[in-house]
């Protein structure tokens, strides 16, 4: 008796290899670069920063700023 259509099997790729977890550090190190670049942030407004205030609060935004997005890039290739 023939098989029916629907009982053939198909050719099924296998499964992909999940990939290998971030180690350990790596979380710490994206916690550690948001809150530096939070604490850069609120120095800076708080003025306690060294330099000159126009061209100093300017500096050290960007800087905190900077922090902040490396975090955020961090984050999104941990695993």
């Amino acid at each position: 008796m023939p098989r029916s259509k629907s009982k053939r099997r198909r050719y099924q790729s296998p499964p992909k290899k999940k990939p290998k977890p971030s180690p350990t550090w790596v979380g710490v190190l994206i916690l550690l670069l948001m809150f530096s670049g939070v604490i850069v942030i609120v120095l800076n407004y708080l003025g306690l920063v060294p330099g000159t205030h126009s061209q100093a609060t300017n500096l050290y935004l960007f800087v905190g700023l900077g922090l902040i997005a490396a975090g955020f890039v961090g984050a999104t290739q941990w695993r």
